[in-house]
């Protein structure tokens, strides 16, 4: 079954989330201590992640790119709405939490090696391997996420659904489409790019910028985009 790993994965984020909601008995301050050590672990995985990246021009100009299509787009403001609407709907009392655990969440879950190289996996050789790895180590963040930031880190798990379902989809129908060179430098380009949005999102959880990332996220696209133009051309 092409969708097992992605469908394992969104189910023990579901799991996680439900687990951490029961974890709310924690000092404020031990939240705030939890939460900083978490952005400074997203940071450090944005790094690694930035590092992949083989042609730093194609990180430049996905981000340049992405960020102006995603201002236009204004889908920050999008996704904060979205999260409000799911906030009234469960009369939070915290105003916002959602939107950030949806948005944090979504972002840590999607952006990375292991998504796109097991998404991959699954749709070529029905191997699920890497996305059960992937879906303990979601399922352990979910717990911490959703005991600081709400319940909102439940709901990624449907975009999470969505985007790896799609890649492993997209990828079973296209097996021969695809050389091994080509696999690489998109998965290189894509994860380089979307570490510097997690590198972002890390500082952004600190306090120490205010980045609309959610803007941002077209540059995934647009790194898609120039390392199949690129190999096209070549």
């Amino acid at each position: 079954m092409v969708l097992l790993g992605s469908i394992v994965n969104a189910a023990a984020i579901i799991f996680g989330s439900l687990l951490g909601l029961f974890i709310k008995r924690i000092p404020e301050r031990m939240k705030n201590l939890v939460t900083q050590s978490i952005s400074l672990v997203i940071i450090v995985i944005g790094f690694t992640l930035a590092m992949k990246t083989n042609q730093i021009l194609i990180v430049v100009f996905s981000l340049s790119l992405g960020a102006v299509v995603g201002e236009w787009l204004d889908i920050e403001a999008k996704l904060d709405k979205l999260g409000l609407f799911i906030e009234s709907k469960f009369h939070s009392k915290n105003e916002g939490s959602i939107s950030k655990g949806f948005v944090t969440s979504t972002l840590l879950f999607c952006v990375g090696a292991m998504a796109i190289l097991g998404a991959l996996d699954s749709g070529l050789r029905h191997n699920h391997e890497i996305l059960y790895t992937k879906s303990m180590m979601d399922g352990f963040l979910s717990i911490i996420l959703t005991s600081t930031l709400g319940i909102g880190v439940l709901f990624s798990a449907v975009p999470v659904l969505i985007y790896q379902g799609f890649i492993a989809i997209f990828a079973s129908f296209v097996p021969n489409l695809v050389t091994q060179h080509l696999l690489d430098s998109i998965i290189a380009e894509i994860s380089g790019t979307g570490g510097i949005l997690l590198i972002a999102l890390g500082l952004n959880s600190l306090g120490l910028v205010k980045i609309k990332i959610g803007n941002m996220l077209p540059s995934i696209i647009f790194a898609l985009i120039f390392v199949c133009f690129i190999q096209f051309f070549k």
